[in-house]
């Protein structure tokens, strides 16, 4: 990971900001770290419903639970916001790559050697929020069910934007494996991808059609 200083982190600037780097010009922060975000955002709204159900003696049976489902949420959550930077900094490898000299046989060597590192690491990025994402939308399945229904619809929103981290992630994870060969290593990339979006799906739509019936 490129050396960047505290000030520099997506993650420390004021979200007005976050929001203008991302309609700028430049392709970075783009929809992976968006997806990031989305994710930790996500994993934010579980932990809150948690909170909201802890302490009420209508779900006093489920207190336990909701605080081991809290604990183990945070780290998940602070793992998706490092990710926003983690993706922006993967790109800018990419790009550095891209503009890596070409003149001889040698440099395009250096340069295709470096490109291939680069969109790997850009892959499995994204990659690592899809993951992060499925373990997120795991405990939120069981909030949904036992949390506090008066904040059901903040559960929907959490499993919408956990979607957004997970699909959006997904995306990136094929565009920078797209014009790989394709090797073992891309093989295996694209059949983990493939079964955690069927763990994924099968969640999401619990906890959809628990948001919707507790809302009918």
């Amino acid at each position: 990971m490129p050396d960047k200083s505290q000030a520099a982190l997506l993650v420390n600037i004021p979200v007005t900001s976050f929001i203008q780097n991302v309609a700028s010009r430049t392709a970075a922060p783009g929809g992976g770290s968006v997806a990031a975000m989305a994710g930790s955002l996500g994993a934010g709204l579980g932990i809150m419903m948690t909170r909201l159900t802890i302490g009420r003696k209508k779900y006093k049976e489920h207190e336990d639970e909701m605080r081991s489902m809290q604990k183990d949420l945070l780290p998940l959550r602070d793992k998706l916001k490092d990710l926003i930077d983690k993706d922006t900094f993967a790109f800018d490898q990419v790009m550095a790559a891209i503009k890596m000299p070409k003149d001889t046989q040698e440099q395009k060597k250096t340069r295709e050697e470096a490109m291939l590192k680069a969109n790997k690491n850009a892959a499995l990025v994204p990659l690592e929020v899809m993951k992060h994402s499925v373990k997120t939308i795991e405990y939120l399945v069981e909030i949904a069910k036992k949390g506090n229904v008066n904040s059901i619809s903040d559960a929907g929103v959490a499993n919408l934007c956990l979607h957004t981290a997970f699909e959006g992630a997904k995306l990136n994870v094929l565009i920078n494996t797209k014009n790989m060969e394709a090797t073992d290593w891309k093989k295996q990339l694209i059949k983990e991808v493939e079964e955690l979006s069927q763990n994924f799906s099968d969640r999401y739509s619990e906890i959809s059609s628990t948001v919707n019936s507790k809302l009918a």
